[in-house]
């Protein structure tokens, strides 16, 4: 039977999840198609974590507008998910009076947008805020309202947020094909058909192939890769700040983060991506950051360093059909502002294509867009009962020794640490597998508790999860991946029985 929702949204990352969120405020049947077994799995995994202040955006763009205003209440909306936010602040940073221009134009173009807090600091004023800068830094623009937050922790609250007020989530519903009808779409997967008035298009790097299939090509994705180191908390202290690398020469410069677990991100380069799923780290990327760090930060112990990380990251043109050719030709320059694609050709199919940073800071108010759209297009009423609310999940290392104490009284789960580093429990893992929608791998369970994220990065704690899992799923341990399709951890046989 083919299932019936006015309005499907297609992809389960940051900007699918906020979409359904905000979908749900409306008197509307929403559903999310998430190819993979988990949400969170493509784009959103391997990201810098910022929250910009929107000193870097062209005035008078819907990407500048959204991200000052993103900005200035991030701290509330991660408040209502439960998320942990760290309103740390930013740094730009220059070594030279090309690097200086260049903060003064940003600084006059955050006033114009509205950017709050905004000040130009002297040699002696940055220094006396980040002490560990290599002394000869010229000068800084200081942007109070920047932060930082993990990805996929924003992105999996703002998706249950969404379930819990109505939404369906269909995973592993990899959209296979799509076709316009007289009053909305048909969407298949494998066996499945499914129909929806209107369709909220959030696939990431595949986003313009299911705008194809509805409509002549208008935006293509071209993948780019990036690069980024992660160093142990023991060096977290080293800076209080995002920072960011004005270079002088035309490079792409440094930035670090401070996370809201404690360690340093450094990173991330910036190369051509050879495929979607081109996820690995490059060595001469990772030599790359290792040779910009003394020059931004000198004493930084990159002994610390607990593991490297590669990224993809979408960049997209605009293409026009070239009758000669007989092929659709890309235009020169990639598309700087949030492609928010609508027309005639598909009414009801919103596309996000192609949406660069600050797509992160931005991913709540292009999901408020997309649903202020789709509910004018569908005459949708608001829906009295939305609850913006998400509990926290319980995290142990948040709890007095007292509050700790009695929670392993009352289920002795929360007294069993599995993972030493994040001083994660078995209750915590139980719970990151039983919520819906739940961990069904060790990197699903990582990404909801912080497990195997630490200094080991899983040597000790791995075995335990496993285990867990199989247990919670019913499953041998040989089935549980790490995540997801063919990532098995053990082999068949004797480990059946860990």
């Amino acid at each position: 039977m083919r299932k019936r929702f006015d309005v499907i949204v297609i992809g389960g990352g940051l900007l699918g999840s906020f979409s359904a969120r905000s979908l749900t405020k409306y008197r509307l049947k929403t559903a999310v198609l998430e190819a993979r077994e988990d949400l969170c799995t493509g784009i959103t995994r391997a990201n810098t974590a910022i929250v910009y202040s929107g000193c870097d955006t062209k005035p008078g763009t819907r990407k500048s507008r959204m991200c000052v205003r993103a900005a200035q209440s991030f701290s509330q909306l991660c408040e209502e998910l439960g998320v942990r936010y760290s309103a740390c602040g930013s740094i730009m940073i220059c070594f030279g009076p090309k690097g200086e221009k260049a903060l003064r134009r940003k600084y006059d173009q955050g006033l114009e947008n509205g950017v709050r807090g905004l000040k130009l600091l002297s040699q002696r004023e940055v220094l006396e805020l980040e002490p560990h800068l290599h002394p000869a830094v010229r000068a800084a623009l200081l942007a109070p309202e920047a932060g930082t937050v993990i990805p996929w922790e924003l992105g999996i609250a703002a998706a249950e947020n969404a379930v819990a007020n109505g939404a369906e989530l269909l995973l592993n519903t990899k959209v296979t094909g799509i076709r316009r009808t007289e009053n909305g779409y048909v969407i298949t997967s494998d066996d499945q058909e499914f129909f929806a008035r209107a369709v909220v298009n959030c696939a990431g790097l595949s986003a313009d192939r299911i705008l194809e299939a509805v409509q002549k090509p208008c935006v293509r994705i071209f993948p780019e890769a990036g690069d980024y180191y992660v160093l142990d908390t023991k060096a977290g202290g080293m800076i209080r700040h995002v920072i960011f690398h004005e270079p002088e020469e035309k490079e792409k410069g440094l930035t670090l983060v401070p996370t809201v677990d404690g360690n340093i991100l450094l990173g991330p380069t910036k190369v051509s991506a050879s495929g979607l799923e081109a996820f690995a780290v490059s060595r001469e990327g990772l030599k790359e950051l290792a040779a910009l760090v003394p020059r931004v930060i000198p004493d930084l112990p990159m002994e610390h360093v607990i593991r490297s990380f590669g990224a993809v990251r979408p960049n997209p043109f605009r293409v026009a059909y070239d009758a000669e050719s007989g092929t659709y030709v890309t235009q020169e320059e990639s598309i700087s502002d949030f492609t928010v694609h609508e027309s005639g050709e598909a009414p009801g199919f919103l596309s996000f294509v192609g949406i660069k940073t600050p797509g992160l800071t931005c991913a709540a108010a292009l999901g408020e867009y997309a649903a202020e759209r789709i509910s004018l297009l569908l005459h949708a009423e608001p829906k009295e009962t939305f609850n913006p609310m998400r509990a926290m999940p319980l995290r142990l290392n948040t709890l007095s020794p007292e509050e700790a104490a009695k929670l392993a009284a009352e289920n002795p789960a929360y007294g069993r640490i599995v993972c030493r580093c994040r001083k994660v429990t078995e209750g915590e893992i139980v719970d990151s597998i039983r919520r819906f929608p739940g961990a069904v791998t060790v990197d699903g369970v990582k990404r909801r508790t912080g497990a195997c994220s630490g200094r080991c990065q899983g040597s000790y704690c791995t075995q335990k999860i496993i285990e867990i899992i199989a247990r919670e799923r019913g499953i041998p341990p040989s089935s549980v991946q790490k995540d997801g399709p063919g990532s098995y951890l053990i082999g068949g046989g004797i480990h059946d029985s860990l």
